[in-house]
C-alpha cells in the first residue's frame, strides 16, 4: 500500500506552509492569538466486520443492570464494567503548537505549517488559549489543577503523524482527580432522575494527528495534515459505568458542559468529540476482567449500542467457557514515552499574587480568574428549571439537550400568562416535532417565541380550542411568521362557536347517529365518551369548547336514561 500526500491538494505545498517560531525560554511561552491515528486496512476490515455484526443484533432493552448482567449455571453473576477515554478538540482559532488555522472541511493540506509537517529546525510554541480551555474544563469537572505540568513525547509510527511522535502529557497532566456528575432517567415510566458520578483520572493536553484516507480501489492511502497539531484535551474516566446507557448519558453530559464552557464545540459528526470505550465483565467484588477497547465512536447513540453489544459478547464468551482476549495492545510506557525537550514546564497560577515579579501578567494563566468565568453548568441549570418552573425532570433534560430550547421556552413564558407546565408541552412536543421533521435547530424555527406566546394567550382566553390551536400553529409554521395567530383564526373562521344552541343541536345529532356508543356509555364504558366528543369536534371543525361539549353529551345521555 502506497502512502502519499493527497493527490487533490495543491501541488505547490510550500505556499500553504507557514513558518514556525522557536519556543522562548521564559515560563510564558505562548504564541499569539480523531485522536488515535487511522488504522491500516486489516484493522479497518476487522472493525467493519465487528460493526456489521453488532448492528445485526436486536436493540437493547431499557433496564440497564438487568440488560447487562447474566447469571451462569453455578450462580456466577457477571456484569459489565465500562471506562471511557474521550478526546475533545479544543475550540481555538489556531493549533496547539503552531499558528496554523483550525477549520473543518478546508482543502486538504491547506492548513499546515512547517512545524505541523515536522520540518527540521521548527519548534513548538504553546497556545495559551488551549491551556485556559483545559484549566476551565478541569474546574468544571471538579479536578485538581496542577500548578506545574509537563509535556512528553509518545513515540509510534503512522503515516499521518509526521514527527513519529505525539506531544502529550503522560507524567504530570494539567488536571487530575475530578468528578463528573450526570443523571439518567429510570423507573418504569422513565421519569425518575437517578444521579450518578464518574471519577475523572486526568485531563491532559496533546496534539491531534493528521488524517489518512484509504483508497481501497487503488490500494493507496492519501494523507491530509490539516488536522495534525490541532489541540486536544484527553479526558480519562475511571471504569465506574456498567452499561451503554450510563456511558451515553455521561458523554452527553460532558458534551453539554464543554459547550457551555466554550472549550469544545462537541460536534461528534465532525470529529470534535471522539470516544474510546474500555469494556470488560466480571463478578461483583472480584477483580476486573480482561478488557477490550472500542475505538473512535463518534455518536452517542452508537456508543450505547456498541458498549451493550460488547458486554453481551463477552458474557456469551464466558458462558461458553472461553476467555476474553485483550484486543487492543497496551503501550509500553517505559520505552514509548520521553520528556518533550523543546517545551519547558507548563506553569499556571492559583491567583495573581503568585505570579513572579517581572513576569508579563497578561500572559499568565490564573486559575482564580478562570473559575470566576465559569457559566451555569447543565446539572445546575436543570435543577433550576425544575425548581423555578415546576416542570418535570424529564422536561428539563429535553430543554437542555436542544441548543437554544431553554432560551426559547423562557422567552415564551415572559410573553404569556399561561403556567409553565402548559407551555412546556408546546415547546417540547409541537415545536420540536416540526424542527426535527425538517432537520432544523431552534434558531431556525419558523415560529418565534412571541408568536407562540400570542397563540397560547388566545388559547388561555378561550378564543380557540386546543385542536384549533395546533392547526393554527401548523399554519404559522407554514407561512414562516408572515401571519399572526389572530389573522389566521379570523381568515379561516376558527374561533370557538359562541352559539350554544348550535352546539346542542350538533351534539344531539351525533348521539342519534351513534346508538352503540351511547349504549356502551350507559353500560359503564366511560371511555366511549371521547369518541363521541371527537365526532362533535369533527362536525364543528374543532370550534366547539371541549369542556362544554363533554357536559352537554353527558347531560343528554342522562336525560334519555331517565
Amino acid at each position: 500500500m502506497n502512502t502519499s500526500l493527497s493527490s487533490w491538494a495543491s501541488c505547490s505545498r510550500s505556499k500553504s506552509l507557514q513558518s514556525g517560531r522557536p519556543s522562548p525560554t521564559s515560563p510564558f511561552h505562548w504564541k499569539s492569538s480523531e485522536t488515535s491515528p487511522t488504522s491500516p486496512t486489516m484493522a479497518r476490515s476487522r472493525l467493519r466486520g465487528w460493526w456489521n455484526l453488532f448492528q445485526s443484533r436486536s436493540s437493547v432493552n431499557s433496564a440497564c443492570m438487568r440488560r447487562m448482567s447474566s447469571t451462569l449455571g453455578s450462580g456466577l453473576k457477571l456484569e459489565g464494567v465500562v471506562g471511557l477515554e474521550i478526546h475533545a478538540q479544543i475550540q481555538a482559532r489556531t493549533k496547539i503548537f503552531s499558528d496554523s488555522a483550525v477549520h473543518f472541511l478546508s482543502p486538504p493540506n491547506s492548513l499546515v505549517s512547517f512545524f505541523d509537517a515536522s520540518l527540521p529546525g521548527t519548534l513548538p510554541v504553546l497556545n495559551r488559549r488551549c491551556v485556559e480551555a483545559a484549566v476551565m474544563t478541569g474546574l468544571a469537572l471538579n479536578c485538581r489543577i496542577n500548578a506545574k505540568s509537563f509535556f512528553d513525547r509518545k513515540h509510534y509510527f503512522y503515516a499521518d503523524l509526521p514527527a513519529g511522535y505525539q506531544i502529550t502529557q503522560q507524567r504530570r497532566p494539567v488536571a487530575v482527580d475530578g468528578l463528573l456528575h450526570y443523571s439518567v432517567l429510570g423507573g418504569k415510566k422513565r421519569n425518575q432522575v437517578l444521579r450518578k458520578n464518574i471519577r475523572i483520572k486526568q485531563i491532559q493536553l496533546e496534539q491531534d494527528s493528521g488524517k489518512s484516507l484509504h483508497d481501497d480501489a487503488r490500494g493507496q492511502t492519501l494523507v491530509d495534515l490539516n488536522r495534525a497539531g490541532v489541540g486536544l484535551m484527553e479526558l480519562v474516566m475511571e471504569p465506574d459505568m456498567t452499561c451503554g446507557e450510563e456511558a451515553a448519558a455521561a458523554v452527553r453530559e460532558l458534551q453539554l458542559i464543554l459547550q457551555a464552557l466554550g472549550t469544545c464545540q462537541g460536534n461528534m459528526s465532525e470529529g470534535q468529540l471522539r470516544v474510546d470505550a474500555n469494556v470488560s465483565v466480571h463478578r461483583p467484588g472480584e477483580p476486573l476482567g480482561v478488557r477490550t477497547e472500542v475505538k473512535n465512536i463518534n455518536s452517542v447513540r452508537y456508543l450505547a449500542r456498541a458498549i451493550d453489544y460488547e458486554i453481551r459478547r463477552q458474557i456469551d464468551v464466558v458462558r461458553r467457557g472461553g476467555s476474553v482476549r485483550n484486543e487492543t495492545r497496551a503501550y509500553d510506557s517505559k520505552s514509548g514515552f520521553m520528556p518533550e525537550p523543546n517545551l519547558p514546564p507548563l506553569i499556571v497560577y492559583e491567583d495573581p499574587s503568585r505570579i513572579p515579579s517581572g513576569a508579563d501578567v497578561r500572559q499568565a494563566v490564573v486559575v482564580q480568574s478562570l473559575r470566576a468565568k465559569l457559566p451555569e453548568l447543565p446539572g445546575v441549570r436543570r435543577d433550576r428549571l425544575v425548581e423555578t418552573y415546576d416542570v418535570l425532570p424529564e422536561h428539563s433534560f429535553t430543554l437542555l439537550n436542544e441548543e437554544g430550547l431553554v432560551e426559547y421556552f423562557e422567552s415564551v413564558l415572559k410573553a404569556t400568562s399561561r403556567e409553565p407546565r402548559k407551555v412546556i408541552g408546546w415547546v417540547t412536543n409541537e415545536l420540536l416535532a416540526f424542527l426535527k421533521q425538517q432537520d432544523l435547530n431552534v434558531s431556525q424555527s419558523h415560529v418565534s417565541p412571541s408568536s407562540m406566546a400570542q397563540l397560547l394567550e388566545l388559547l388561555e382566553a378561550g378564543s380557540i380550542s386546543s385542536s384549533v390551536a395546533k392547526q393554527v400553529f401548523q399554519e404559522m409554521w407554514r407561512c414562516s411568521g408572515a401571519k399572526t395567530a389572530s389573522q389566521i383564526i379570523h381568515e379561516q373562521d376558527l374561533s370557538l362557536i359562541s352559539d350554544m344552541e348550535q352546539v346542542h343541536v350538533i351534539c344531539a345529532k351525533v348521539l342519534d347517529s351513534h346508538p352503540h356508543e351511547v349504549q356502551a356509555f350507559r353500560a359503564g364504558n366511560k371511555k366511549v365518551l371521547n369518541k363521541l366528543m371527537g365526532s362533535v369536534q369533527k362536525e364543528t371543525k374543532g370550534r366547539a369548547d371541549p369542556v362544554a361539549v363533554r357536559k352537554i353529551l353527558q347531560d343528554k345521555i342522562s336525560e334519555t336514561m331517565s
